[in-house]
């Protein structure tokens, strides 16, 4: 993975290839690309308040949020990714995979089988894993885990207090806890996600 950061301005500039799919010419760094992105970001936080649905485990409501979320920066948002990552299920595999997460956690719901955070972020690693989209996944699916929980009645999560897109320490302890639970330590990420 290459470092989408590599100064501390944003003044890196954005390759011809990071470029494809902008809907904003404006946009030619990487901090016009986080403002941007910010700004819709902002924007889908006020729709998603206004969402009174109880049906959030469902592709439509997944795709409307990322649409929400990148919809104003990207041509792409909303829209399944179609070639393969390094992270993340076959392209091929996340519609079926995403079903399988939400009958899961219907059950996990409808069950009590694990207290309503471990739920929830059971919930958000699965589908960090699965990998939907393009870009957008962390934010994408700790927007969905706060939801939801609201959702269960309970408090959004904090996520370490600090933004995580950039690189650096509360980054790095998140991608850590997501590692961990790759490996079914749950531990760590809900640690994390109430520190």
């Amino acid at each position: 993975m290459s470092d989408l950061f590599a100064t501390e301005d944003g003044a890196t500039p954005l390759t011809p290839e990071e470029q494809e799919g902008l809907k904003q010419t404006w946009i030619a760094t990487r901090a016009d690309l986080n403002s941007a992105e910010e700004l819709n970001i902002e924007q889908a936080l006020t729709w998603l308040r206004r969402q009174r649905s109880k049906d959030i485990l469902h592709e439509d409501f997944v795709r409307r949020l990322h649409m929400q979320m990148l919809g104003e920066v990207w041509t792409w948002a909303g829209a399944y990714r179609t070639t393969g990552k390094n992270i993340g299920v076959d392209p091929s595999q996340i519609r079926m995979e995403l079903l399988s997460l939400f009958d899961d956690t219907s059950y996990w719901i409808e069950n009590n089988t694990f207290p309503i955070d471990e739920i929830t972020i059971r919930f958000h690693h699965r589908l960090v894993a699965i990998h939907p989209f393009a870009n957008g996944n962390g934010r994408h699916a700790r927007l969905m885990a706060d939801h939801l929980i609201q959702k269960l009645g309970g408090a959004v999560f904090t996520w370490g207090h600090e933004t995580l897109i950039e690189n650096g320490k509360t980054r790095t302890q998140y991608i850590s806890a997501l590692q961990a639970a790759d490996r079914y330590d749950i531990a760590p990420l809900l640690n994390f996600s109430r520190t």
